[in-house]
């Protein structure tokens, strides 16, 4: 690493600390030739291709904008929204790429939504996969039965379950 001081090559690390759940790394470093000492921090570049090629940086603010849209007018908090852009980031860095198409990114989000609230996955799931018939949504509430089926615990939506007696 440069010294941004007196342009020397080397410096040396004096320590390092994650920040951000890991995705960034912040070092403490001192410049051998001039003594003084900086910080540098480091961040695991991530970036999202599109269909058409082009390349941007993965966001968490998008999928959180994504996601909002599908759960508009349901019991989705702010904080539940946050919590599955942070599921999503951690699994599509587990993928081990630094260019994941931004299909695994919907992939990605399909998983923890369907937990958070069913109506909607329903949404999200519809305009991510194009559904063109009933029959895709038909399918696709006969999948999210048989999923509920095998957990053995009947989920309902909080709006039932607010007004449950």
């Amino acid at each position: 690493m440069q010294c941004p001081f007196c342009r020397d090559a080397d410096s040396r690390v004096l320590d390092s600390r994650t920040t951000d759940d890991g995705a960034t790394v912040r070092r403490r470093r001192s410049c051998p030739s001039c003594g003084r000492r900086f910080t540098t921090t480091e961040v695991a570049t991530l970036n999202v291709v599109k269909r058409s090629g082009v390349q941007m940086p993965f966001s968490r603010d998008k999928v959180i904008s994504g996601v909002r849209k599908a759960c508009q007018g349901r019991p989705v908090t702010e904080d539940d929204l946050a919590l599955l852009a942070q599921r999503v980031e951690d699994e599509v860095r587990d993928l081990g790429m630094t260019e994941v198409p931004s299909h695994e990114v919907g992939l990605a989000i399909l998983g923890p939504l369907r937990e958070l609230d069913e109506v909607a996955y329903l949404r999200f799931a519809s305009v991510y996969r194009s559904y063109s018939s009933l029959a895709d949504f038909e399918q696709e509430i006969a999948l999210l039965r048989a999923a509920r089926d095998l957990s053995g615990s009947p989920r309902r939506s909080r709006h039932r379950d607010a007004a449950a007696p």
